[in-house]
């Protein structure tokens, strides 16, 4: 069976589990995010892989390169991707990567973007299924009304990436 080399990595904001397939990065989640083994099964099944604990070349600059960014030294990431998902998934996680670092956007613009109005549902479904967190920057996705929605990370680690990022929340504004 072929392997996906995984290693755990310790952040100021959580957990990550990262790994790499044939020389690119297939996985950047949250240890402990809710449907975690969900998205393990479809990396593993779509990559007819197993989880091996190892380091790799890939793991290891994914490592840097987030630390980096951890740090506000990083605004982008150099690193060759390898996306596991259905056509649908894929063409919503390739949107994300456009979003540039200090901005965000909402599902209904996203929907938009992708020129299907009526699939904010499966392209929110999508951006929760995505198995490359902070890389492809599902976090930067919040509510019409600038509020925190739902991530894998939690919304309060969504909210301390926001904010490393420069863009602070409508609710965290206090008017007299």
């Amino acid at each position: 069976m072929n392997s996906i080399q995984i290693q755990y990595f310790q952040t100021d904001f959580g957990e990550l589990i990262l790994g790499s397939f044939e020389g690119k990065l297939c996985l950047c989640n949250w240890r402990y995010r809710k449907n975690r083994e969900t998205v393990d099964a479809r990396i593993q099944k779509g990559l007819n892989a197993g989880y091996t604990e190892s380091g790799s070349v890939i793991v290891k600059m994914a490592k840097i390169q987030l630390q980096e960014y951890f740090e506000g030294r990083r605004k982008d990431f150099d690193l060759p991707l390898l996306l596991i998902g259905t056509d649908f998934q894929k063409r919503v996680w390739n949107e994300l990567l456009k979003i540039p670092y200090g901005r965000t956007e909402t599902y209904q613009s996203l929907s938009k973007r992708l020129n299907n109005l009526s699939g904010i549902r499966a392209i929110a479904a999508a951006n929760g299924a995505n198995a490359l967190s902070v890389i492809v920057p599902c976090h930067r996705i919040i509510g019409s009304a600038g509020n925190m929605v739902g991530y894998a990370g939690g919304v309060t680690v969504k909210k301390k990436l926001l904010q490393l990022e420069g863009f602070f929340p409508v609710q965290d504004f206090i008017l007299f």
